[in-house]
């Protein structure tokens, strides 16, 4: 089986799984629906459109951690932040952000259709929509694409 391999590299990152409002987590790893929206981004595919994502959902996804990173949380305030339904005003919200200070991956994408991972490789080369590690502020410091990426050995050989 055919696998991608993708450099994940960045000053900071943060793959939640299990966020709310005011409290966002992050796991020690990149999420499988984190990497599918960086490769959702780079081939331009809408978050709404389940069709084009639902064949992403299908790739197996392995992980190298290179560089582990640093857990670290930033605190954030915002005035006057209407409630969901409009019914209060908080004059003040704080919020937490937890995110992996300069962590390093390498997350490898395998699937038997070799076509769709030459279509995400060569997206990543030139993505449609910028790329970003878990959150949009958050961007890559090293090019996620790599030009020997693309490898014909299983998820663990290539992560080897």
């Amino acid at each position: 089986m055919p696998t991608l391999l993708l450099r994940l590299v960045g000053p900071m990152q943060s793959w939640g799984t299990t966020s709310r409002f005011d409290q966002r987590d992050t796991g020690k790893e990149p999420s499988k629906s984190g990497v599918i929206g960086l490769v959702a981004a780079a081939l331009g595919i809408d978050r709404e459109n389940w069709t084009d994502l639902e064949p992403l959902t299908k790739l197996s996804m392995g992980i190298r951690h290179d560089r582990p990173g640093v857990p670290k949380r930033d605190y954030q305030t915002a005035k006057d932040i209407i409630s969901a339904d409009r019914s209060k005003v908080h004059k003040t919200a704080v919020t937490t952000r937890d995110y992996l200070a300069d962590a390093a991956f390498l997350v490898g994408l395998a699937d038997d259709d070799f076509v769709l991972l030459e279509r995400i490789h060569k997206a990543l080369g030139n993505p449609v929509w910028p790329l970003a590690l878990g959150r949009k502020s958050y961007v890559p410091s090293e090019s996620v694409w790599m030009p020997d990426a693309l490898q014909n050995l299983t998820l663990r050989e290539a992560l080897a």
